[in-house]
C-alpha cells in the first residue's frame, strides 16, 4: 500500500487533537480513546482537559492533557516534542482548534478578524509544521485539518470565519503535493452544521444539524478510509453547497439570501451601529 494511503492505528503512536475541550474535538477524543488510542488533548482550559481525561478512565485507551493556546507557537512546538517523547510519537494529528465570531458586514470588528485568523489559520500552522517535521523523519504519518463547508463560498455572518476556513482548504490542498512525496497522508475535514457552542449563536436556520458524536463518527470513518482526501458531511448538505458554488453569482446570492432569510433582514439604524474604529 502506498504511504500516502497510510491509515494510522493506535499501535503506530499517539493521536494529537487540538480544540479538545468542547464540540467536535471533545467527542472525537473520547471516541478515539474508546478505540484504544492514546490521545494527546490540547485546549486552553486545563480543568476541561482534566475532566475529559477522567471521562476516558475506563476506556481501552487514554487521554493525556497538553493544555495551551494554539496561537502560542513555542508551546505547540514544545508539546509536539513532549508527545513524541512520552506517548510513543505522533501517528495522527487532527488540527481541530477553531473559533467562530459572527460578523455583521455593516458593524464588523477588526479584532474579530485578527483573532479568527490567528486561531483558525495560524493556530493550525503552529501544530502542523512541528508535526510534519517529526513525521517526515520516519516517512509516515496522518494529518487531518478541520475546516468547514463555510469555506466553500461566502455565507451571512461568516466574513471572518469563512475566510479563515477557505484558507485552510487551500492550505491542505497545497500541502498534499509535497506531503505525498514524504509519505505523510493529509486529509481535509469539512463539517456542516454541528450542534456545538459555536453554532448556537447562528441567527439563521441550520439544515441537517447533527450532534458532535455523529460528527466524530463521520470523521473516524473518513480517517480510516484508505484513499479519501476530503471528509465532508452531512452528505446531502455538502452536495447542495457544492452545487450552489457552481451557479452564477446572481443566482448564488439570491438563493442563499432566500434560504437563510437574509433577504428579509433589515440593517440596524445608523445611530445604533458601532462607530468605525480609529486607526492606531
Amino acid at each position: 500500500m502506498p504511504q500516502t494511503q497510510f491509515v494510522a492505528r493506535p499501535e503506530h503512536g499517539a493521536a494529537w487533537i487540538t480544540g479538545a475541550s468542547s464540540g467536535i474535538g471533545h467527542a472525537l477524543s473520547l471516541a478515539l480513546a474508546k478505540n484504544g488510542w492514546r490521545v494527546a488533548a490540547t485546549a486552553r482550559s486545563e480543568d476541561a482537559l482534566q475532566a475529559l481525561s477522567e471521562a476516558a478512565r475506563e476506556f481501552p485507551g487514554e487521554i493525556v492533557p497538553y493544555p495551551g493556546d494554539v496561537t502560542d507557537t513555542s508551546l505547540m512546538a514544545e508539546h509536539c516534542r513532549s508527545i513524541e517523547r512520552d506517548l510513543g510519537g505522533i501517528a495522527l494529528l487532527v488540527a481541530n482548534a477553531g473559533i467562530y465570531l459572527p460578523q455583521d458586514g455593516l458593524d464588523s470588528r477588526i479584532d474579530a478578524f485578527h483573532k479568527s485568523f490567528d486561531v483558525n489559520l495560524m493556530g493550525t500552522v503552529n501544530v502542523l509544521l512541528p508535526a510534519i517535521d517529526v513525521m517526515k523523519s520516519r516517512s509516515r504519518g496522518q494529518i487531518a485539518i478541520v475546516s468547514s463547508v463555510a469555506g466553500y463560498s461566502g455565507l451571512p455572518t461568516s466574513a471572518a470565519y469563512g475566510a479563515s476556513k477557505a484558507g485552510l482548504i487551500n492550505m491542505a490542498e497545497s500541502l498534499k503535493f509535497d506531503l505525498d512525496r514524504a509519505g505523510i497522508r493529509i486529509q481535509l475535514i469539512n463539517p456542516g452544521f454541528v450542534d456545538t457552542p459555536a453554532t448556537k449563536s447562528n441567527p439563521f436556520p441550520m439544515p441537517h444539524l447533527i450532534t458532535r458524536e455523529e460528527a466524530a463518527e463521520e470523521i473516524i470513518r473518513g480517517l480510516e478510509h484508505p484513499s479519501k482526501f476530503e471528509i465532508a458531511f452531512p452528505k446531502a448538505f455538502v452536495r447542495q453547497l457544492k452545487a450552489l458554488r457552481m451557479l452564477p453569482y446572481r443566482a448564488y446570492f439570491a438563493l442563499v439570501s432566500r434560504s437563510t432569510g437574509w433577504n428579509k433582514k433589515k440593517p440596524a439604524p445608523l445611530e445604533k451601529r458601532r462607530p468605525a474604529e480609529e486607526p492606531a
